[in-house]
């Protein structure tokens, strides 16, 4: 008789703990990392935001299935300013105030990185920019770092195979895009330091079709022996074209703005032998076994064509090195406090990205030296390496 209260009693006490257990709420889930982008998906410079956007959407995914950083999934917010600087700088405005996001990867070009800089700056965000020109970093700024090459990196590289090819007098025809006015300074700057004298200074308009006419000046202008266009876009494809119709047969330059295969298709048979400067990822095949980028930039490539089934470009590559770069420093700082999430970008060391090994410090926020810089040229239609 006295197994039944205890058999009672049990069955109480196990109830209880059932309604317990149903009644306990669930354990709160990590909030997410709020990564915010602005990128020029549409418009003039689509080429370069929507292999930009596209290549976020691919990582924040796979990092998301592996399980996302220091324990928390990623969240990304982004917006399409079409290249618009004044879009940009909404946007820029409501992923700081509105979104608040944690860090900012994005800004496909300098004219809508510049219109962010100073939001990024007053509100202590740390931002991460995809656009080229040297003014984002020089002077450097406090919470703003970058991940492709400077338009001054590829002057200097340019200039420094001109040289190894006995090359002293120039001609440059610069688009009138941020970038391309920021490089055409820059070059000016810096061809003394090489030898170089630039004997003739053309420019185009953003919708000028055919620069025929600027051609011929430097055609004509005595002692020409190399051309460089400081520009990105489908004016350099333009340029290209006219250039081999009116026969110029002295080497051409092009600048990492175009550094994609949409370039050569644009360009076709004219862009035969084009040099320029670019990251590794566009040779990504044919790097020697031992290249310490190797293993990184198949990867992408590989990564991004499954999915996407199109031609990478190191745009695309830009905004893995610029989401990665915080994912690493999210892992050293371990934690999305900003200022120490700053910090970690600002103390970055041996970062293997497609466009080189970075290496940042309090006076250098982008971190890649003249090394990390490739020159290539078109030969059959393919980008090769120039031995």
């Amino acid at each position: 008789m006295r197994s039944l209260p205890i058999r009672a009693f049990m069955s109480a006490a196990l109830s209880l703990a059932a309604g317990a257990l149903i009644a306990a709420p669930a354990a709160a889930e990590a909030p997410p990392i709020k990564i915010g982008s602005f990128l020029s998906v549409t418009g003039p410079a689509a080429f370069l935001g929507d292999p930009e956007e596209k290549t976020l959407k691919l990582y924040v995914e796979k990092l998301n299935a592996a399980g996302g950083v220091i324990g928390r999934k990623i969240e990304l917010v982004v917006y399409d300013d079409a290249g618009d600087s004044d879009k940009a700088r909404t946007f820029a405005k409501r992923l700081i105030d509105q979104d608040k996001v944690d860090i900012i990867v994005g800004g496909t070009t300098t004219g809508t990185t510049m219109a962010a800089v100073p939001l990024a700056e007053q509100a202590g965000m740390p931002f991460i920019s995809l656009a080229g020109a040297v003014v984002i970093i020089e002077p450097v700024k406090k919470w703003v770092f970058k991940t492709p090459h400077t338009d001054r990196m590829a002057c200097e590289k340019i200039f420094e195979d001109m040289k190894a090819r006995g090359i002293a007098k120039i001609g440059m025809i610069a688009g009138a895009g941020g970038f391309d006015r920021s490089m055409r300074q820059e070059c000016l700057k810096v061809a003394g330091k090489y030898g170089i004298s630039i004997v003739a200074d053309e420019s185009y308009g953003a919708k000028d079709s055919d620069m025929t006419a600027q051609l011929t000046k430097i055609k004509n202008t005595a002692g020409v022996q190399a051309v460089v266009n400081p520009g990105f876009g489908q004016g350099p494809a333009i340029v290209t074209k006219n250039f081999r119709q009116l026969g110029m047969t002295m080497p051409l330059y092009q600048s990492h703005g175009v550094a994609s295969k949409e370039f050569i298709k644009l360009a076709g048979e004219a862009a035969e032998g084009v040099r320029l400067p670019a990251a590794a990822l566009l040779v990504a095949e044919i790097l020697p076994a031992n290249d310490p980028q190797k293993a990184v930039v198949v990867g992408y490539k590989r990564d991004y064509e499954t999915k996407y089934g199109s031609d990478v470009s190191t745009f695309g590559g830009s905004a893995y090195d610029g989401l990665f770069l915080a994912v690493d420093a999210l892992k050293r700082a371990k934690t999305t406090d900003k200022a120490k999430l700053r910090d970690a970008l600002e103390t970055t060391k041996g970062f293997v990205g497609t466009a080189g090994i970075v290496n940042m410090s309090p006076t250098d926020h982008m971190g890649l030296d003249l090394s990390a810089f490739r020159m290539l040229e078109v030969k059959k239609g393919e980008w090769t390496l120039v031995k």
